[in-house]
């Protein structure tokens, strides 16, 4: 036990310990406002939740990379399930959904095995085949495209998007990682909800100009720009803890994680004005379900593993 403790990373450690303390301030602070002013269960709601969703994925960076992919997998399971009872499928598809999911645990298990070739080219070439076929047998043609459109998106999104934060875990760099593998995927996690919570909070006090009102009439250029601007700052400030980025190389990246978020918050937020919806479950109190939250990871996870893997990877 003891030579497992000193085999994590200190910064790693200090990093955690540092969210924790943000977090248990927060909790603190909603709850001093809920008592003053009332009207606030949903700001606590939504602090209780991320104790549930902080918990479980520290732990899992802490115990190691099998641990990371399993937590993942799940993640995955539950995101495509939650995918797949918004959009209607047809009867017919019933074995093509099973071969999606199915592909969890082939995908997340080329994760623990480090096999990034066959990673990369799992869902999109071999999956999709094995769909598209599937759907073929099926015999039925009248809604085709729409079938096999909806399970190749949803897994893309919650799968195959979703696996390249685990896969940082493992990842070879030939650059020294202050806190390891997890010290990378704990950067991205942070560094995106941290966006999701500035352009919240700068949307509020300074939002007039909405940037895609049909879509998602909350967003506006002053959150999107207060959001990129502290994401940069974030990421000038972790990159020396946490990846092999200077300050002024984690500020750019901050600012690129800080645009993927905000793109894949968007698309999940038309996916759901398609569907005539307001969120996508109710899995997590205060925030919805398991894609309104992690609707901001779609875009970012895969980029910021093939930016690392490109300019840092052997």
């Amino acid at each position: 036990m003891t030579d497992f403790v000193a085999s994590i990373p200190g910064p790693l450690l200090v990093a955690i310990g540092v969210v924790y303390a943000v977090l248990a301030l927060a909790t603190v602070a909603v709850a001093t406002l809920a008592r003053r002013e009332g009207g606030a269960a949903e700001l606590v709601a939504r602090t209780r939740t991320w104790w549930w969703i902080v918990v479980p994925v520290s732990l899992a960076l802490i115990a190691g990379p099998v641990a990371t992919a399993i937590l993942f997998a799940l993640i995955s399971f539950v995101a495509l399930r939650e995918f797949l009872s918004i959009i209607p499928v047809r009867p017919v598809d019933r074995m093509a959904i099973l071969i999606a999911y199915l592909a969890i645990p082939l995908q997340y298990w080329f994760v623990t095995d480090d096999w990034y070739g066959m990673f990369t080219i799992f869902i999109p070439v071999y999956v999709t085949a094995a769909i598209a076929f599937r759907l073929v047998l099926g015999g039925e043609t009248r809604g085709f495209i729409r079938s096999a459109g909806t399970l190749q998106w949803g897994l893309f999104l919650t799968v195959y998007n979703l696996s390249h934060l685990a896969f940082l875990t493992v990842l070879d760099v030939a650059a020294p990682l202050p806190a390891g593998g997890a010290g990378l995927l704990l950067f991205a996690l942070v560094l995106v909800e941290f966006n999701d919570v500035a352009q919240f909070v700068s949307g509020r006090l300074f939002g007039r100009h909405a940037i895609a009102p049909a879509v998602s009439p909350k967003k506006t250029w002053e959150g999107f720009l207060g959001g990129l601007g502290a994401s940069a700052a974030l990421g000038a400030v972790l990159s020396p803890w946490l990846t092999p980025f200077g300050a002024g190389e984690g500020a750019l990246v901050g600012a690129g994680l800080a645009v993927l978020g905000f793109l894949g918050d968007v698309t999940i937020s038309a996916v759901k004005r398609d569907l005539a919806i307001k969120d996508s479950g109710s899995l997590l109190p205060g925030h919805g379900g398991a894609l309104d939250r992690l609707d901001s990871l779609v875009f970012a996870a895969p980029v910021f593993l093939h930016y690392v893997r490109y300019f840092y990877g052997v």
